[in-house]
C-alpha cells in the first residue's frame, strides 16, 4: 500500500473523531510551545549577557594584587605581600607584545559637589588608554593627556553625573569641588547604560591617576591595572605574558602567583555557562509537557485500536497485511504529533515575541531550537504509536471479525 493511500485512510480515521484527535494534539502542541518558548528564554538571556560583557569591553584584562592567606584565613587584597606600582605600568607598556592598552586604575570615594547640587559618586583615576579598554566615548570635549595633564585638577564626566549636579546646564568649564579640591569638566562621556550586574557606567568621574594618587590618596599603590588584548584568542598568551613581566620585575621565585589576572573571556564563558545550565533545566521541565502529550498518543491509539478490531479483521481478510495494519496506525500517531508539533513551533514563537515586547525580557529563537523540535515531534509520534499499532498488526482475523 502507497504511503499516499496510508495518509489519506489515516487522516480519515483522525477527522471521524475530532474531538479527541484535538486534545491529542493540544498535548503536543503545548509541549513544543513550552520548549521552544523555554529555549528561546534561556538563549536570549545567555546573549543578553555576553552582550553586555563584551560592551564593557571585548578582550578587557584585570591585574589585581593576590589575596594572601594567615592561619587558613583568607585577607583582603591590602594584605598581599606585592602591590602594583606605577612602574609595571610602564613595564607591561614597554614589554607586553599582545596587550593593546594599559591603564592603571586607582579610587577615592566622596561627595561631588557643585553649588547647591552634590552627589555621591567614585572618582576615577585612569590614564587615557582606559576609555578603549572598557569602550567609553568622548560626547563632548577632550579627554585629558597623560603626559600633559599628570597631575592637573581636570576631569572627564559620565551622563549620570551631568543628570545629578549639571541639569539643563553645560558642564564644559564648569568646576566640580571634590574633597574641597576643585575639579575642572573637560569632558563628557556618551551615554553607556548599566552593566550585566545592575553597575550604573554612566555615574563615573575620571581624572588623571596621579591626581587621585597624589592629591587625594597620597598613595604610590596602585590597586588595580586594566588591560587590553591585542584580540580575540589571545587571552591566555596576554595572562602569560603579563605575569612573565611583573615577575621578572621583581625576580620572583615563589610558586605562589604574585598577581590575579582575570580576562573577560573567563568571565564571560563562567556566567554563560550558569546560563546553559539554566537553560537545560527550563527545556528539560518544559520536555516533560511533550513526554506527557506523549502518553496520551499513545492511549488515543490504543482506545483506537479496540475501537475498530472489526475493522482491522475485516481488512486483514480482504488480503491487508500486517505491515499495513502497523503503518496504518503508525501514520495516524505520526500525523498527530506532527500537526501539534508544527501549530505548537508557531505558537512558541508567537508566545516568545510577546514575552520579548510585553515583558520586555531577552528572547532568542534559534533555527536548530524549531528543528530539532520539529525532529522530536516525529520520534515522539513513531516512539509513542508503534506498540498501539504493533499490537493492531499481530490481530488474528477470526478473532478480530468476532470482536464485539
Amino acid at each position: 500500500m502507497s504511503p499516499f493511500t496510508l495518509a489519506r485512510i489515516a487522516l480519515k480515521a483522525l477527522l471521524r473523531n475530532r474531538t479527541r484527535t484535538f486534545l491529542s494534539v493540544l498535548g503536543i502542541v503545548i509541549g513544543v510551545a513550552a520548549v521552544i518558548t523555554m529555549v528561546a528564554m534561556g538563549e536570549g538571556s545567555k546573549k543578553s549577557i555576553k552582550d553586555k560583557m563584551t560592551a564593557m569591553g571585548t578582550n578587557a584584562i584585570t591585574i589585581m594584587p593576590n589575596t594572601s592567606r594567615k592561619g587558613g584565613v583568607q585577607l583582603d587584597a591590602s594584605s598581599s605581600t606585592e602591590t602594583l606600582e606605577e612602574a609595571d605600568v610602564f613595564a607591561l607598556r614597554q614589554n607586553a607584545v599582545y596587550l593593546d592598552g594599559v591603564s592603571p586604575v586607582v579610587t577615592a570615594n566622596g561627595q561631588a559637589v557643585v553649588g547647591n547640587n552634590n552627589w555621591p559618586v567614585s572618582l576615577t583615576g585612569i590614564s587615557a588608554e582606559y576609555l578603549k579598554i572598557r569602550n567609553y566615548s568622548i560626547a563632548d570635549g577632550v579627554m585629558f593627556d597623560d603626559d600633559a595633564d599628570r597631575m592637573a585638577k581636570v576631569c572627564v564626566i559620565g551622563q549620570t553625573v551631568i543628570t545629578n549636579l549639571f541639569p539643563n546646564t553645560d558642564p564644559i568649564g564648569k568646576t566640580i569641588r571634590y574633597k574641597n579640591i576643585p575639579l575642572q569638566v573637560i569632558g563628557t562621556l556618551k551615554l553607556k547604560g548599566s552593566s550585566d550586574f545592575g553597575q550604573d557606567q554612566d555615574d563615573v568621574i575620571f581624572t588623571p591617576y596621579q591626581t587621585v594618587m597624589k592629591r587625594f590618596n597620597a598613595t604610590t599603590e596602585i590597586r588595580t591595572i586594566y588591560a587590553n588584548s591585542i584580540g580575540e584568542g589571545y587571552a591566555t598568551k596576554a595572562t602569560e605574558e603579563i605575569l612573565t613581566i611583573l615577575k621578572e620585575r621583581r625576580n620572583w621565585t615563589s610558586a605562589t602567583e604574585p598577581f590575579k589576572v582575570r580576562t573577560q573571556e573567563e568571565m564571560i564563558t563562567m556566567i554563560t555557562s550558569t546560563s546553559d545550565l539554566l537553560s537545560i533545566v527550563l527545556t528539560a521541565i518544559a520536555g516533560i509537557s511533550l513526554f506527557v502529550g506523549g502518553i496520551g498518543i499513545m492511549n488515543i491509539m490504543y482506545v483506537s485500536v479496540t475501537e475498530r478490531t472489526r475493522e482491522i479483521g475485516l481488512r486483514m481478510a480482504i488480503g491487508a497485511r500486517g505491515r499495513d495494519i502497523l503503518l496504518q496506525f503508525l501514520f495516524e500517531s505520526v500525523m498527530i504529533s506532527l500537526l501539534g508539533g508544527l501549530i505548537g513551533i508557531i505558537l512558541g514563537i508567537l508566545a516568545t515575541e510577546g514575552v520579548r515586547i510585553f515583558l520586555n525580557w531577552p528572547m532568542s529563537i534559534t533555527v536548530s531550537s524549531v528543528v530539532v523540535s520539529f525532529g522530536v515531534c516525529f520520534a515522539t509520534g513513531v516512539f509513542f504509536g508503534w506498540y498501539p499499532a504493533r499490537k493492531a498488526s499481530r490481530l488474528d482475523p477470526i478473532d478480530a471479525l468476532r470482536f464485539e
